[in-house]
């Protein structure tokens, strides 16, 4: 491998109930030298007070009293961190069952998953729902952390075995990139440094392996730009004395954006052109996703909050499109099911046409259902009470995902990807 720029890469972990993921972090975090002092020192006490000998350095993350209380990982914790190679944003994700919907939050943005296996129990369903998870939301790398591998008698045909099931399981879901890696988060053994203790494999270290992974590229396709706020100039007008230009803010979710382009406003189809544009308040030539920046147009048009200005003829806005939903909720979904689907900026009303199929876990294919149920997932038809700017998920991770909100208390029911 050949080191990689010193980056930002946003990596989640994953895993069952049990399997030392906040172990893992924990380790990572002290090994690498990125715990303080105070913090530290606040782990100690903990483990102390809870008769232990030494630090447990799960406890760096389990942060809310519920979690030390009960012993699980319950909400997604972020931690920052840097080697001399590169930062991290690392997200530690709920391995119970019941919190899945966390983990998902977790993997959306992730570069990486890191997914924990305990060496002694292999790959579980859980293992294959954040493995399929992982697939739908296209994260581009997963580490498979093979941990207590320091607890199994034939460590090297154990982890061989657990490593070939998860990479046929990965394969059958269209995941191409998969390592793994033995590791025990309790002692360190190829966390951060590799060890001496497992002899028979000879590749790199857990942090080795985050330090080169390519960070995946930005999303150089088509001009997408939802808008989120429109400014207007106040006291000296940018534009001139004599004219008064509305801006349009918003993230670049893809593409490129220069003065002087021509742009269509969606769902109208309305047309102008670029005449500034501003970051903060300087103002530039050119923009990239995903950099966040003011337009001002040639032409007084309509355009409010929700709205996407996209690269002409490269879009259209559509009212049915079926797509893939993780359910998130206790309650099941059924065709017919009226809810809020937020895409974007905007939030528009919408009906469940058809449920096609579910997947599967243990045989990896879809079959017929009539309702999806928690953590299910499954494609559907939708409709929508107004045209939306959607692309297919497989083409953009901005503009193709969505959530579905329910209408009577605001609470996330699932997260959705365009499917065509």
């Amino acid at each position: 491998m050949s080191a990689a720029p010193a980056t930002l890469l946003r990596l989640a972990t994953a895993g069952s109930v049990d399997d030392g993921k906040s172990t893992l972090v924990g380790r990572l975090l002290h090994d690498s030298k990125a715990i303080l002092a105070d913090q530290l020192e606040a782990v100690e006490r903990v483990s102390r007070d809870r008769g232990l000998t030494g630090a447990d350095l799960a406890l760096v993350t389990d942060g809310l009293r519920a979690e030390r209380e009960q012993g699980i990982t319950i909400d997604v914790a972020y931690r920052y961190f840097a080697t001399d190679r590169r930062s991290f944003v690392l997200a530690d994700c709920p391995g119970h069952v019941q919190y899945t919907r966390n983990t998902v939050t977790g993997a959306s943005t992730a570069d990486v998953v890191v997914l924990l296996v305990d060496a002694r129990k292999g790959v579980l369903e859980q293992t294959r729902r954040h493995l399929a998870v992982a697939a739908l939301l296209r994260v581009p790398h997963v580490v498979l952390a093979v941990n207590k591998i320091d607890l199994v008698d034939d460590a090297q045909s154990t982890f061989l075995t657990v490593a070939a099931e998860a990479h046929e399981v990965a394969l059958g879901l269209g995941l191409s990139d998969l390592r793994a890696i033995p590791v025990s988060a309790l002692h360190g053994d190829n966390v951060v440094d590799r060890s001496t203790s497992t002899p028979w494999y000879a590749g790199p270290s857990l942090l080795e392996v985050l330090e080169m992974l390519p960070v995946g590229e930005v999303d150089d396709g088509d001009l997408r730009l939802p808008v989120q706020v429109v400014i207007r100039p106040q006291g000296a007008v940018r534009g001139g004395a004599d004219r008064d230009f509305r801006g349009y803010g918003g993230r670049l979710d893809s593409g490129t954006l220069r003065v002087g382009d021509p742009v269509e406003v969606l769902p109208s189809g309305r047309r102008s052109t670029v005449r500034r544009l501003w970051l903060g308040d300087r103002e530039i030539a050119e923009a990239v996703a995903p950099q966040s920046v003011t337009v001002e147009l040639d032409d007084e048009i309509d355009i409010s909050r929700g709205d996407v200005l996209a690269a002409v003829g490269t879009a259209a806005a559509r009212r049915e499109f079926s797509a893939t939903l993780c359910w998130l909720a206790d309650t099941q979904l059924r065709p017919g099911s009226r809810l809020l689907l937020k895409h974007g900026t905007r939030t528009v009303n919408t009906i469940v046409r058809g449920l096609r199929s579910r997947l599967d876990l243990d045989r990896l294919d879809h079959e017929p259902t009539d309702a999806l149920s928690l953590n299910d997932i499954g494609v559907v038809d939708l409709l929508v009470s107004e045209p939306l700017p959607v692309t297919a998920y497989a083409v953009s991770r901005h503009s193709g995902a969505f959530l579905l909100i329910d209408p009577s208390d605001g609470n996330t029911l699932a997260a959705g990807l365009v499917a065509d």
